[in-house]
């Protein structure tokens, strides 16, 4: 065995050690039938430092497509993407997300943090950048929009669990706060290009397809429908699906199995490797932090 391997093998078995005694007494209770309820948002849960919590510095951005094809669907509404965030600037009402979103992708791919200091948007354009200010008390954040939302009547954004709790309303739910577009720099012509989607300008169809399928997570975690995994890599190849299987399984007492899908765009099967399910009295970003210091990459958690 290689001092790489035995290595390896210590941190899987710390891993499976400590998955096995995760359980916590107190589990998160729904308040509410949907995302804008909070159900599993509750704050007592997840107490914060705020002086710990990185600030947002807007800096130059290159956008792709991701996140940002226009018009889009949610729930049979339609939106659009704004071309440029200059000059945006709206007043209305904030809600937030946490708990039930955290560890989650965003719908530019990224994962959701609820502690860092971002949002989502329903128009636009990310990543961007924006200043929130809490009009009931003049507290004033800056975020980095990654996301797509509110897709609730009422709300104009939808801010992480510190960006809320920094201005103060995360125990209260929704804020009415005024919204100001940051620009860091001029977009460059590439980066327009990419983001003139009209209903005159698709997207390519694999764009199409990756943001449709983030789309679709997003809703069926809002509706609370099916159940919770953590997928931890996908292939093309079956066999390289096989092998991460093969070491995962070897560290984890829950479920690991491949679920193999057609492209729709090429006609050839895709290998997702998950396991689960997973709920909010595991470890679960113990978990998730156990498979990357194995170098197994960076798992996210989705539903099906």
């Amino acid at each position: 065995m290689t001092p790489w391997s035995a290595l390896t093998r210590i941190v899987l078995l710390l891993l499976a050690a400590n998955l096995a005694a995760c359980v916590s007494p107190t589990s998160p209770q729904k308040t509410g039938s949907g995302r804008y309820e909070m159900a599993n948002d509750s704050p007592e849960l997840e107490p914060i430092d705020l002086s710990a919590i990185k600030p947002v510095m807007p800096v130059p951005v290159t956008r792709s497509l991701a996140g940002n094809k226009s018009p889009y669907e949610v729930n049979g509404k339609t939106y659009h993407v704004m071309a440029s965030e200059a000059g945006y600037q709206e007043t209305g009402m904030a809600s937030w997300y946490g708990r039930k979103f955290h560890g989650h992708l965003t719908s530019n791919g990224e994962i959701y943090d609820m502690f860092s200091l971002s949002a989502a948007h329903k128009s636009l354009p990310i990543p961007s950048f924006a200043e929130v200010t809490n009009l009931d008390n003049n507290k004033s954040v800056i975020v980095r929009v990654n996301d797509r939302g509110p897709f609730h009547d009422g709300r104009i954004i939808d801010l992480s669990y510190a960006a809320a709790a920094t201005l103060g309303y995360a125990d209260k739910g929704t804020a009415r706060v005024r919204v100001k577009s940051l620009v860091p720099a001029t977009v460059t012509p590439t980066d327009r290009q990419s983001l003139l989607l009209t209903e005159n300008s698709s997207a390519p169809p694999v764009q199409n397809e990756v943001q449709d399928e983030v789309l679709q997570e997003r809703e069926k975690i809002e509706r609370d429908a099916g159940e919770e995994f953590l997928q931890v890599g996908a292939f093309s190849s079956i066999e390289s699906a096989r092998q991460l299987l093969a070491t995962v399984s070897g560290f984890t007492s829950l479920p690991v199995f491949i679920r193999s899908d057609e492209d729709v765009n090429t006609g050839n099967l895709l290998h997702r490797v998950r396991m689960g399910p997973v709920n909010e009295t595991m470890d679960l970003q113990g978990l998730i932090g156990a498979i990357m210091a194995a170098g197994l990459g960076r798992p996210f958690r989705v539903r099906q």
